[in-house]
């Protein structure tokens, strides 16, 4: 079995936030415990959970993002686009065009309704650069 990384956000409402992540993003229930459960989007799996004093909380209670989410996905202006017309908010960086050192990398983003931020960019950085 290879190493994944994966992250849970932090939720004040599990089921609330599975319903929209399934109508918004197109996410696949892969279980639901009650207050903790596990998606996909086009395989890549995360999770979401309602906190329980456990030393960690969600963004609605803090005032602040405890997490910014990282997609990379061949159509980032689609997928943000689908977010923001199921609630999100947009405006928090417009999908445009960025010059890296590994060429041209198209990523924005948008903030999901229970205060997290995502990311969604057209090709990885997670490869080695040799440049």
């Amino acid at each position: 079995m290879s190493t994944v990384i994966s992250i849970m956000l932090a939720v004040s409402n599990a089921d609330e936030a599975v319903a929209w992540y399934k109508q918004a993003l197109g996410a696949t229930e892969l279980w639901n415990v009650g207050g903790v459960a596990g998606l996909e989007i086009a395989g890549a799996a995360f999770f979401v959970g309602e906190p329980e004093n456990n030393g960690w909380e969600s963004p609605q209670k803090l005032g602040i993002t405890s997490a910014r989410v990282e997609v990379f996905c061949e159509d980032p202006d689609s997928f943000v686009k689908q977010a923001v017309a199921a609630g999100a908010k947009g405006d928090h960086d417009k999908v445009r065009d960025h010059e890296v050192p590994w060429g041209v990398h198209r990523q924005g983003g948008f903030i999901d309704p229970f205060g997290h931020i995502w990311l969604v960019g057209d090709a990885s950085p997670l490869r080695r650069y040799n440049g």
